[in-house]
This record gives structure tokens, sequence and C-alpha cells, in this order.
């Protein structure tokens, strides 16, 4: 039963809620400091249906992809061992784990205000849509960005029930970090992708291209995490977090070279969940320590 288990859990990822359950934390607290909760933290009962959702919204959406993509995964040599294409997980099983988690997503919306129930089946084409992107665009990517990005806005609706232009500074600067490092992780499937006619932007402008790209968005961040500074009106634990941030993404861009791939792993998973982690921790201390403005 646990080996099932850690099947199911590698299947969907599980490690990587690294990624966006931090980015949807600060949009809540961001968004309790506004409700003048204390310690800027919402009710234990919004923190735990919102971290219902965010199990739902992503289990949903990797046990899609999985689906979605399991033909494909089996002609990759990268991917061939992952649970459907090597047999450890049935297709059926599988279909079974994405609706489950989808009405879970669906749940925890509805106890947490209508406007989250309403959003629901939006988020959910929003998250299913991106396993099918990269037959037709290279700016799957961004794709991948936006349902990411769409956690500090989902969490942000969840504590306050409604929508405030400010937070979207933050989630449009997730989408771009998350596509920045996309754009690296794809590096490893260019050949495939080329064979396979898939689109990504590794396919289309190669190493060296792609490098740039990546920059690009990660400086784009920058400027967007910088603009949130200013909406919000944070101070200065939230500068000594971007100052952290910016420094383990540089240092990302410096480990990945044209000639020299060997560390993406490293820079993918690895130094983006301390980007992540760092963002969150230095938010939160600043909304704390500074109190309320």
């Amino acid at each position: 039963m646990l080996r099932r288990i850690a099947v199911y859990l590698e299947m969907i990822k599980v490690a990587h809620t690294v990624f966006a359950l931090p980015f949807a934390l600060v949009g809540m607290f961001l968004a309790a400091r506004e409700t003048g909760a204390p310690y800027a933290l919402p009710s234990a009962r919004i923190v735990a249906w919102i971290l219902v959702a965010m199990v739902g919204a992503r289990s949903a959406a990797m046990g899609f992809n999985r689906l979605a993509d399991a033909g494909i995964d089996a002609r990759n040599p990268r991917t061939r061992d992952r649970a459907i294409p090597a047999g450890k997980v049935s297709r059926a099983t599988a279909g079974v784990l994405v609706l489950f988690s989808a009405l879970l997503l669906v749940l925890a919306a509805a106890m947490l205000n209508p406007l989250c129930l309403k959003l629901s089946p939006i988020l959910l084409l929003l998250l299913f849509s991106y396993s099918y992107m990269k037959r037709f665009t290279r700016a799957s990517h961004l794709v991948l960005g936006a349902c990411l990005g769409a956690a500090p806005l989902a969490a942000w609706i969840a504590v306050t029930g409604g929508i405030d232009a400010r937070i979207l500074s933050i989630c449009f600067a997730v989408m771009f970090w998350t596509a920045g490092f996309d754009v690296l992780y794809a590096l490893q499937d260019i050949e495939f992708d080329r064979g396979a006619g898939l689109h990504s932007i590794p396919r289309h402008l190669g190493v060296g291209g792609s490098l740039r790209v990546a920059r690009a968005f990660h400086l784009i961040m920058a400027a967007l995490l910088l603009l949130g500074y200013h909406l919000f009106g944070l101070g200065p634990w939230y500068l000594a977090g971007l100052v952290l941030c910016f420094g383990v993404l540089a240092y990302e861009h410096s480990i990945v070279r044209e000639d020299d791939l060997s560390r993406l792993d490293m820079a993918f998973f690895n130094l983006n969940g301390v980007v992540s982690i760092a963002y969150c921790l230095f938010t939160y201390l600043d909304l704390v320590l500074r109190g309320a403005p």
C-alpha cells in the first residue's frame, strides 16, 4: 500500500507543490492583512480549505497531464518510466484520481465563498488546457505559468471574496518566473520535440536563444515583484527577500550554459524551490514584523 501511494505521489509530482503553494500563501497573507486579521492570517477554517483546494487543483492538473501525455511519454526516453506508460497506474485509475481531485477543488471552493465556486470551473479549464498547448504553440510555457500564477489570485479571493487588481502584479510575476524555468526544463527535450512535432521555445530557438528568453522572463518577474512592493506598501524585509530571490535566480542562470546543461535538474527544482519558499517567508516576515500599514 505504501509503495502504491508513493507511485501516485510521484505521478502527480507532489514535491513540485513547492512551486505554487508558497505563492498561494503570499496571496493569502496579503489578503488577510487587508482584512485586518491578526498576524496576517485568516481563520483556521479558511486556511484549511485553501490547502484542500491547492491539493485538489494540483492533483487534478498533474493527473490530467499524465493522462493526456501518456502516449507521448511512452515514446520519450526521458519519460517512458512514468507511472502510466510504465504500467504502474492504469488510465482508468488515473482518470478516477483526476475526477476525485477536481471534485475536491470544487468542494473546497464552495466551502470558501460563492465567487470561488463560480470561478472553479474556469480554473479547471485553465489547468487542463495546458496539457495540450505544446501540440499547438510554443507559448505553452506561459500557459503553465498562468496555471501557477492563478494561485495568489485564488487565495486572495478565498480570503476576501473579491478581486483586487494589485494582486495581479504577483500573479504575473509567478507566470513569468514559471515560464522562465519551464523553458530551461524543456531544454532536455529539444530533439524529441522536433521529432514528435511538439512545440516549445527550445525547439524553435535552440539552446542559446532559449537561455536568453528565460533570462528575459525572470527579469520581467523581478520588475513585477518590485511593483508589488510599491502597490502593497511593503518594507525592508520584503526587499531583503527579493535580493535573496534575485541572487538565487542569477546563480541559476550562471550554472545553465549553452555548452553545459548538466545541472538543469538543480536549476529547475532545488533553486526555484528556494526562490518560492524564500519569497513567501520574507513577505510574511515583513507583514508581521512591521504590522499593518
